[in-house]
């Protein structure tokens, strides 16, 4: 057992690009709108964050509490709740730049 192993401690520390996303996708039922938000969402995570992402879908129709709890005002929204800062995205994430920049994947 080696106990001097400091390149996976700093691989562990430092390297967001091992960082694993947890999302939340808020949505209203399989309106356009949701539809379009569900697949842009998918799409952008699987292109910049393969394997590296949870996401949730969470029809607020269905699921009105969790909606309370976080406090959705509108729908579609997004919330990245990891890695932080918490990020809250809304509309149907047509706009991947701005999903990205949202996501912290890219900056301004």
């Amino acid at each position: 057992m080696d106990q001097h192993e400091p390149e996976g401690f700093e691989e562990s520390l430092g390297n967001s690009a091992q960082d694993i996303y947890i999302l939340r996708l808020y949505i209203t039922g399989m309106t356009p709108n949701s539809k379009r938000a569900v697949e842009n969402v998918k799409q952008i995570c699987e292109q910049y964050l393969p394997g590296r992402y949870e996401l949730e879908v969470i029809d607020i129709y269905q699921q009105p509490t969790l909606a309370q709890q976080e406090q959705i005002i509108a729908a579609p929204t997004l919330i990245k709740k990891l890695p932080g800062p918490l990020r809250r995205l809304i509309g149907d994430m047509s706009n991947t730049e701005k999903v990205l920049i949202g996501l912290d994947l890219k900056s301004k």
